[in-house]
């Protein structure tokens, strides 16, 4: 094997070295990930109930492709946009994950939360900020997620015409 053999053959063999170690440490970043905070798709969701401290709770259905507030006895078209921002909570990505029990629940204002989140039966209670970081603690089942703040639920505004007006416009 002449020298211009042996180049290309360590060459060979470094590239195959690097392409190693990058799906090495590719595996090794998805396991790691925190994922989201369901493993619902924010596409897929199609009832949501919203309950902010102070305040009755709120519910809504996507019907058609529109979300419809179902609070009263008539259905009345809700803001899709805002609705659809609530349905995205689902995919927030987590920031860690940790055991509810290694809190407090009133030391980071979960006693009561500050919003309830349903999402198609999966409930999200939001509670403080934390005190190192633009983040918030979400209760999911027996586990708190650190998520980013914009993910914090606020009220939803912009109800339409009920359903029936709705229908027989143009």
């Amino acid at each position: 094997m002449g020298r211009t053999g042996r180049r290309r053959l360590l060459m060979l063999l470094g590239v195959t070295a690097l392409l190693a170690m990058a799906l090495w440490q590719w595996q090794q970043d998805r396991r790691d990930a925190n994922g989201t905070l369901l493993a619902s798709p924010p596409a897929a969701i199609g009832s949501i109930s919203l309950s902010l401290a102070g305040a009755p709770a709120e519910h809504y259905a996507r019907r058609d492709g529109h979300w419809w507030r179902t609070d009263g006895t008539a259905p009345v078209r809700a803001d899709d946009g805002r609705l659809d921002e609530l349905a995205d909570t689902a995919a927030a990505p987590v920031m860690g994950w940790r055991e509810a029990r290694d809190f407090e629940p009133g030391r980071i204002g979960l006693l009561p939360p500050l919003a309830v989140l349903v999402l198609d039966g999966q409930t999200l209670e939001f509670g403080e900020t934390v005190a190192t970081g633009a983040q918030r603690y979400v209760r999911v089942g027996a586990k708190i997620a650190l998520v980013p703040l914009r993910y914090m639920p606020r009220p939803v505004q912009g109800l339409h015409a009920p359903e029936s007006s709705m229908a027989s416009s143009p």
